[in-house]
């Protein structure tokens, strides 16, 4: 049924252009969009899936494919339900034996949020583009400049989380709730210190120095983080070997052989550690999803400044 793109080899974490443009025409195949920024970036992720996408990919908007405004209790991004991601699912045509291939237009930044979505939701024939459109783009590789067909079939995925939950999808999602981090997790561990936290935000920030790009946040971090920015792990807007993040986590203080949780400003670029925390040990790393947007704007919670704690 399913072709060698779907049924060889265990997928890997990264896919290189090449690969990708070998199977684009493969059925089994779905290459979705995730770009997304921060403010400071200047760029607007919906004129950029207009103006270039990769032939083939459907838009996958990270503040659409989340948790109502309610749920998440006004913090940015957080997980959608169950239903909501398998709605979301049919609505891009993808089934649970569908290959996923995720990329951003910045090279690494926002795709990994969205790998990370799929292996907590059970899908485990994900990849991300190493080095994402602008590495596509220094392939040679063609790019889809025509307008997409619609708002309503960009935004389909959005519109179908948002839904009303339907009498029942086509796809299947199972959340993984070990994978997952509530700020009272993350209190609990202050004290019992059962799992290392990865934090991916600058050094800055880490330490209160730099100003949070969220108004209304405190600065600092969780007692008993350890500092890796994630621009630790990239060079040219690609992971770095293995090896040279294998030695990054060891830099910060952080051993892949046990338990670790990330965290950065919402939930984003603590995927990009999960991810190669993944490179390194094979394993999907615990994600705090509230990340300091929740836990920054506590005023009845710890918080170090320290540049390492005890």
């Amino acid at each position: 049924m399913a072709t060698a793109a779907a049924a060889g080899d265990k997928l890997p974490p990264l896919v290189s252009p090449e690969w990708l443009a070998e199977r684009l025409s493969d059925p089994w195949v779905r290459v979705l969009d995730c770009c997304w920024y921060m403010p400071v970036h200047g760029r607007n992720n919906h004129a950029d899936f207009r103006a270039n996408r990769l032939p083939g990919a459907r838009f996958f908007d990270i503040d659409g494919v989340a948790a109502d405004a309610a749920t998440a209790r006004g913090l940015p991004h957080m997980l959608p339900s169950e239903q909501g991601f398998a709605a979301a699912m049919d609505a891009l045509g993808i089934t649970n034996d569908t290959t996923v291939v995720l990329y951003d237009h910045l090279g690494v930044f926002s795709a990994p949020r969205v790998w990370w979505t799929f292996k907590v939701f059970g899908h485990d024939k994900v990849a991300v583009l190493q080095g994402g459109l602008p590495a596509w783009r220094a392939a040679g590789l063609p790019l889809d400049t025509s307008p997409p067909p619609s708002d309503s079939h960009m935004f389909a995925a959005s519109a179908a989380c948002a839904a009303p939950p339907a009498a029942g999808s086509a796809y299947k999602a199972r959340l993984d709730k070990s994978k997952v981090r509530s700020i009272d997790d993350m209190l609990a561990n202050i004290t019992t210190r059962r799992e290392q936290v990865m934090d991916a935000r600058s050094g800055g920030r880490f330490v209160g120095t730099e100003p949070e790009p969220r108004p209304g946040l405190r600065g600092g971090h969780i007692p008993g983080a350890r500092s890796l920015p994630f621009p630790t792990l990239l060079e040219g807007g690609a992971y770095k070997p293995a090896p040279a993040l294998a030695a990054a986590f060891a830099a910060a203080g952080l051993d892949p052989s046990q338990p670790v949780v990330g965290s950065c400003g919402s939930g984003l670029t603590a995927c990009i550690l999960a991810l190669a925390l993944y490179q390194v040990n094979g394993s999907l790393a615990a994600v705090y999803d509230g990340s300091w947007s929740e836990y920054g704007g506590r005023e009845d919670v710890p918080v170090s400044t320290l540049p390492v704690d005890p």
